[in-house]
């Protein structure tokens, strides 16, 4: 159960790629490879800290006040995780900004403590968070990633092309985020079709 929730969130579930979720910092955060890694391993720690706490005190929590119960632990978390960003990494920290604290309406996180976390034992949530944030910090690394090679034409800041290249602003700009993520998920579904049509042909020939 541990190995699977920890896999089925950077693979089969990844929160970006297959459910859609959390685009709001994923498009907005993921100007450049350090960024979408910073955003996403923030995200991993709330992700963490929530889902144990909420497992461990799912019994003793109302079901009328449920939500609004996971919602005060995950802010917590994130006021928890936005000092010590702000500490430790301030630079880092202006640049993410108003992102960090909004980590709290973000669905990933919510939606774990509520669709798992409160139906499983601690262990479990754990692998759970543990999974989902580095699906999820995967998912902004790449977009990240491929936006700054295309707009900056650098990669974690070292450049990768002479100087007379030319980079694509569009692609660090807003507009450049969703055709990145387009183009990830159109060719994440080409993928998936072709599996699925492979599966299909080896049952018919079986």
């Amino acid at each position: 159960m541990r190995l699977s929730s920890l896999t089925d969130g950077i693979f089969k579930n990844n929160a970006v790629f297959k459910q859609v979720l959390g685009l709001c910092p994923t498009l907005a955060v993921t100007t450049s490879a350090v960024n979408g890694i910073a955003m996403g391993l923030a995200t991993m720690a709330v992700l963490i800290g929530s889902n144990s706490v909420v497992s461990m005190v799912k019994g003793i929590i109302p079901a009328k006040v449920r939500i609004p119960a996971f919602i005060v632990i995950i802010a917590s978390f994130v006021t928890v995780v936005d000092l010590m960003m702000n500490a430790f990494v301030h630079d880092l920290h202006k640049v993410l900004g108003l992102f960090i604290p909004l980590i709290v309406v973000n669905c990933v996180v919510l939606g774990r403590a509520e669709s798992f976390a409160s139906k499983n034992g601690v262990g479990d949530s754990f692998f759970d968070a543990v999974g989902t944030g580095l699906g999820f910090t995967f998912a902004l690394f790449l977009l990240g990633g491929i936006r700054e090679v295309l707009g900056n034409g650098s990669f974690f800041g070292l450049s990768l092309f002479p100087a007379g290249f030319s980079p694509a602003i569009l692609m660090i700009l807003p507009p450049g985020a969703f055709i990145v993520l387009g183009f990830i998920l159109a060719g994440n579904n080409w993928i998936e079709e072709r599996k699925r049509a492979k599966a299909g042909r080896a049952v018919t020939n079986g």
